[in-house]
């Protein structure tokens, strides 16, 4: 009979598994270096992660207003970056870890890029702001847009309104220094669409990025 029970078990944890279902990470204010931690000791997946976060966010944003609208392709970013490091094909930090974009930064996807205002809702952009193809290519997982005031403010709406969000109640853009330190050497650098602004500043990152100062 005991037997019987360990085979149960063991069933139910293989199907877990299977689902990318994990038992003994903390997911409450796990930074960047935990999550990593997580995918190399096995007791997370990206999948699991970004499951996490969306129903999180089904959860509280009712009340916080933070999101403006949710990735339909994050589980599937999510599964492809859970392939790649099974392959050995992990691209650093921010690998198949969720970001969010402020809805002012233009993806090139199956989300809206609209400022928070209902006046670009269904426009299509081009192309990845360079941020956003930054990230993508350190292997975030684009999990979907973030709340601002209306036009980030340039027509002097009430701080935090949007038409498309509401009155957000605005979180940090990281929770740690650490994690806006991985996320700070993800994006900076020079952008050939914004050579202008980026050509200068870009003379000034430090040779083996910031996380080296930490």
């Amino acid at each position: 009979m005991a037997w019987l029970r360990l085979q149960a078990v063991a069933a139910v944890l293989a199907l877990l598994a299977a689902a990318g279902v994990t038992h003994s990470f903390e997911f409450h204010e796990a930074t960047v270096d935990a999550i990593q931690l997580g995918f190399r000791n096995g007791s997370l997946t990206s999948a699991a992660l970004v499951r996490f976060y969306l129903d999180q966010i089904r959860r509280m944003n009712p009340l916080l207003h933070a999101v403006i609208e949710v990735n339909p392709d994050a589980l599937r970013q999510a599964a492809r970056a859970d392939a790649e490091r099974r392959r050995g094909m992990a691209t650093g930090a921010l690998h198949g870890v969720p970001v969010l974009l402020k809805d002012n930064i233009a993806t090139c996807d199956a989300l809206n890029t609209t400022a928070g205002s209902l006046a670009l809702l269904g426009s299509v952009v081009k192309r990845d702001a360079g941020v956003a193809a930054r990230l993508r290519r350190a292997g975030a997982v684009v999990l979907g847009k973030a709340s601002l005031s209306e036009w980030a403010n340039f027509r002097n709406v009430h701080n935090g309104w949007s038409a498309r969000g509401g009155q957000t109640r605005n979180p940090p853009m990281c929770r740690t220094v650490s994690d806006a330190v991985h996320v700070l050497d993800a994006i900076v650098g020079y952008d050939k669409l914004d050579a202008a602004a980026t050509r200068t500043a870009s003379k000034y990152i430090p040779r083996g990025g910031y996380l080296q100062f930490l």
